[in-house]
């Protein structure tokens, strides 16, 4: 297998979205980055609205960076992975900070993936890297076409790979140019983000 081409430079945060079989997805994306990657991570997951999510937890014990669920008005920190909590939108705001909204269901959704997305858009532009996993529904193909739009890198994990292919088949229709890997290939490149040594 060939070396993945390097993100390095390239990107200042990655947003991913999922839900059904979103945690083992995530499980073979995130453990496995060493404490020097570089940029923050925030991943919409969707859970019941309903009752408190352990997703911060559960990864915080699983991997070598940071992991919170995201609180309103808090500071982006690089290395950082952020989950968005149940029955809130997660956006980001100028400075870069977090900022959560209990704004309508989108996708019959709340956090929806579009949602932080198109936020994430207005604060980095075309230095972010939008990733779309298993799920079974259209939420996030909106937010990923208007990140390729806006000059971001956009990745989508490969149908026959994911555990529900709805999300992923929706989001490779209206993203047909997305780079399509399976997580292993996935995880190569967010690895490519490590900071090297300087020599």
């Amino acid at each position: 297998m060939s070396a993945a081409v390097s993100l390095a430079g390239r990107v200042d945060a990655v947003v991913i979205g999922a839900s059904a079989g979103g945690v083992e997805a995530l499980m073979a994306l995130l453990p496995p980055l060493a404490p020097t990657f570089g940029v923050p991570i925030l991943i919409v997951l969707h859970v019941p609205r309903d009752r408190p999510s352990i997703l911060a937890d559960i990864f915080a014990r699983k991997c070598q960076l940071p992991v919170f669920e995201a609180q309103d008005k808090e500071l982006v920190r690089s290395g950082t992975v952020y989950f968005a909590p149940p029955d809130y939108h997660l956006l980001i705001d100028e400075g870069p900070q977090l900022a959560l909204s209990a704004d309508e269901l989108v996708h019959h959704s709340r956090p929806s993936i579009d949602v932080l997305f198109e936020s994430a858009i207005d604060v980095y532009g075309a230095r972010l890297l939008g990733i779309v996993l298993t799920g079974a529904n259209e939420d996030g193909a909106e937010g990923l076409a208007a990140i390729h739009a806006a000059g971001g890198i956009t990745m989508i994990q490969q149908p026959d790979t994911a555990q529900a292919r709805k999300m992923v088949v929706s989001a490779l229709h209206r993203n047909p140019g997305s780079e399509v890997l399976d997580l292993p290939g996935i995880a190569a490149r967010l690895r490519t983000l490590e900071e090297r040594a300087k020599v």
